[in-house]
């Protein structure tokens, strides 16, 4: 007992007054952490306010109150003892506390959509205004946006513009060399270049291309001047082409069929066409069908901007397009050119036959004014001095085209931001680096908004930011001549991006007006576009966001705004051959299109006066749109993918095919195989979006498995009853061959023959309806379908279906 009370008598002269234990949150790189701090302080002294204390008052000192009388022994030492024995409690309890709090710690690695956490590499110097702690959506948003503010947009499209950047010159190569070293600049985690020999085309000097009249007796006359000697087609045919000229308004399919239907025939002639509506390669491919011999490429003031305030392409200006139908080197399909001795000689069949070659407005005028006829249709009269447009046939004309191949080099520039969390999952995006000409609206801005993209992004991973996968920059050569660079690429590591490239974002042909924005895009991003449309300021309607622009003049937003990926975009061949979902944005003059565009006036200068001095503006809207695109795929922890999109794609495109459902019957034939397909994708979508739901996001084992599933369905609808050699572009929505659904809506039109819609090139050669291709067509699309389905399922044991 004289030990105890002697043990009490110590600890009170060692606590002369009042003392209180604080525990409080101590912010740094180990959260949740406490501190136990002691505090002295005179009797009576209020804690700080920003602290929670749990205060213990120990026993007062002797002298501050009357003293009781003769306590007992016990008494006063169990009375003196209970601040101790209640501390140790506090102690144990706060233990369990904490192995608690860590426990839970590591069991949520997935907090929510809008939590980011900091990065842990201590040899990262964070600025010092960079965020401590988690990151938020709107803390991500402010910060994109004030970094992206401080880059010189305009002066990088300007100087851009400036330089030589043909495919293969000694200008592209320079600059590869210096997007190259602006990339290792920005201490991204990895760049490099991919080279590719490729077979490009390109115009003889020696030996250029030719344009003659041709007299009665099948002689040469008077030399038609090619006003832009280096303007050409590349991939047209090479050689020479005879015939009388007719004029076939844009060269579509049912142009060619309304010029026979009025006694017009295009077989053995050379075709004078209009730029516009459909691509040069669809034009040449259109009249190759159809028998033409050769077709000439013009640009009619009607189809571009017209006033005394709007800027116009100058009548001796031509325009320059390719006409290979497809994409990358048309001269290895399939493979990927890195050497091409591995392959056999074999070309594309996307090649055409017959030669092409673009003219300016001031030649067209003299072919219309030779031709004879019946007066063209009032649709197909343009703004030529000449009254009426005919049809003709007119005299002879010879085309000869000299272009020759040559194996060029040209290389693609990658920059990566690996991910923190599933950095084997990639979200790309690219811009065609290089232009015939100036190419200020075709590559430039492009070039300009990735590089920018690049520096904002690096300087976000600066301060904290830290995507969850990983960002892969592109900059792509090649680009003018068919998306040779991209294709290339996708050829190569096919067998590898289709289970790792999450989404696929283009940046060409991004700024060409201001009045109106599309979105080219696959069907499972459109729900995201929405979103981000609603948190980017329009450029050009101060106070709204670019979502309140469109849908003030069309209150669907998607008519207004979506559109199907064109052939001539990187973005086409991500989705068409890779099953990648691809988007490409694209800010759009409100009328004619931008009329400089492929040719030598698409300088800087042309464009900043078509936007009215707004191209710094509208340039800037892009990369937000954009960045914040990536921000949302490489962070949220569920992939914002809608999956369901492809069920209504499928309906819309099922409601065409039954308006011959009683023609198809009056044959023995149905289409039930595919409203049973459809019907099961349906199912395994919804049956999806319920797990998720149901789920866990905390689970990241689960929610990987889902994103795995998520991001793999636009793969599920590549045909895999087709060649990729053959049919390279393989998806049965957006693709080309037998085996897509616009194939089989082509040849059950078919049925009808002659009536509105039968315009394919079967028509052309007097082909009619196939009941055993239609079986065979039937079959592909089916199974295809059924597989989309089967795959969103998931494991075998999961689908359940009726097939």
């Amino acid at each position: 007992m004289e030990r105890l009370g002697g043990l009490l008598r110590r600890a009170q002269r060692l606590s002369p007054g009042p003392s209180q234990t604080i525990y409080k949150r101590v912010e740094g790189t180990q959260q949740g952490r406490l501190e136990e701090e002691e505090e002295d302080g005179e009797e009576g002294a209020e804690p700080p306010a920003h602290f929670f204390p749990m205060e213990l008052r120990g026993p007062e000192p002797l002298g501050s109150r009357p003293a009781r009388q003769n306590p007992g022994l016990w008494e006063a030492a169990g009375r003196r003892a209970a601040p101790y024995l209640v501390l140790t409690a506090l102690l144990i309890f706060t233990g369990a506390f904490l192995l608690g709090y860590v426990a839970f710690r590591g069991s949520c690695q997935a907090c929510g959509d809008d939590v980011m956490v900091v990065s842990e590499d201590l040899n990262d110097e964070l600025s010092p205004d960079s965020h401590q702690g988690t990151l938020y959506w709107s803390d991500l948003q402010a910060m994109f946006l004030r970094f992206l503010g401080e880059g010189h947009l305009e002066d990088t499209i300007r100087q851009t513009s400036l330089r030589e950047r043909v495919a293969g010159s000694a200008g592209m190569a320079a600059l590869a060399q210096d997007i190259r070293a602006e990339l290792l600049r920005q201490r991204l985690d990895h760049v490099w270049m991919d080279t590719h020999y490729v077979g490009l085309q390109f115009p003889d000097p020696a030996r250029p291309n030719t344009l003659h009249w041709v007299d009665a007796s099948g002689k040469h006359g008077e030399q038609l001047p090619l006003e832009d000697p280096d303007v050409y087609c590349p991939y047209s045919a090479t050689g020479n082409a005879t015939g009388k000229l007719v004029y076939a308004h844009y060269g579509r399919p049912e142009d060619l069929q309304d010029l026979r239907a009025r006694g017009v025939e295009p077989a053995g002639r050379l075709l004078l066409v209009r730029l516009g509506v459909i691509n040069f390669a669809q034009k040449v491919a259109s009249a190759q069908d159809f028998g033409a011999q050769g077709v000439l490429i013009y640009p009619d003031p009607a189809d571009f901007s017209q006033g005394p305030n709007k800027l116009s392409l100058s009548s001796h200006r031509a325009v320059y397009g390719h006409v290979h139908l497809g994409t990358g080197d048309p001269y290895t399909p399939g493979f990927p050119s890195f050497n091409q001795t591995q392959f056999p000689p074999v070309q594309s069949s996307g090649l055409p036959s017959i030669p092409a070659q673009p003219i300016s407005a001031d030649i067209a005028s003299l072919l219309l004014r030779k031709l004879e006829g019946p007066v063209a249709p009032q649709e197909w009269q343009g703004h030529l001095p000449v009254s009426p447009y005919r049809l003709g046939p007119g005299p002879g004309l010879h085309l000869g085209v000299n272009n020759h191949r040559a194996s060029t080099p040209i290389s693609n520039i990658f920059g990566c931001i690996e991910g923190r969390s599933e950095p084997d999952q990639y979200v790309v995006i690219g811009a065609q680096r290089d232009a015939w000409g100036p190419g200020a609206a075709k590559s430039a801005v492009g070039t300009a908004i990735l590089l920018e993209l690049v520096r904002t992004f690096s300087s976000m991973v600066s301060n904290g930011f830290q995507p969850r996968r990983s960002l892969l920059f592109i900059s792509w050569d090649g680009g003018d001549f068919g998306s040779v660079g991209s294709m290339e690429w996708l050829e190569g590591y096919l067998s590898v991006l289709h289970l790792k490239a999450v989404v696929y974002v283009s940046l060409d042909n991004a700024v060409l007006g201001d009045d109106k924005f599309h979105a080219k895009t696959s069907p499972l991003l459109i729900s995201l576009i929405e979103n981000i449309l609603k948190q980017v300021d329009s450029p050009n309607r101060s106070g709204q966001t670019l979502y309140e622009q469109v849908v003030v003049t069309n209150h669907s937003w998607e008519a207004e705004v979506i559109r199907p990926l064109p052939m001539d975009s990187s973005a086409y061949s991500f989705t068409a051959f890779a099953g990648v979902p691809a988007v490409e944005f694209s800010f759009m003059e409100d009328g004619p299109a931008y009329p400089f565009l492929h040719t030598k006036d698409d300088t800087y200068e042309n464009l900043h006066k078509v936007l009215r001095g707004r191209l710094p503006a509208v340039a800037q809207a892009v990369a937000q749109l954009a960045g914040q695109l990536l921000i949302r795929l490489s962070h949220d922890h569920l992939l914002p993918l809608d999956f369901g999109r492809y069920g209504d794609v499928v309906l819309r495109h099922i409601g065409s095919l039954n308006e011959f459902s009683g023609d198809l019957k009056a044959r023995g034939l149905t289409l039930q195989w595919v409203y049973s397909a459809r019907g099961d994708y349906i199912r395994a979508a919804e049956k999806l979006r319920k797990e998720i739901y149901s789920s866990e996001e905390s689970d990241e084992r689960l929610m990987r498995m889902y994103n795995v599933r998520i991001m793999r369905v636009e793969f599920y609808f590549l045909s895999q009853y087709v060649s990729p050699a053959d049919s390279p572009f393989r998806h049965i929505f957006l693709g080309r061959g037998d085996h897509t659904l616009r194939a089989l809506l082509d040849h059950v039109r078919l049925l009808r023959a002659g009536g509105p819609g039968a315009t394919s090139s079967q028509v052309a050669r007097g082909l009619g309806f196939q009941e055993s291709r239609f079986r065979r067509q039937l079959a592909l699309l089916t199974w295809t379908l059924q597989g989309a389905a089967n795959a969103l399922s998931g494991d075998v044991w999961n689908i359940d279906n009726n097939f």
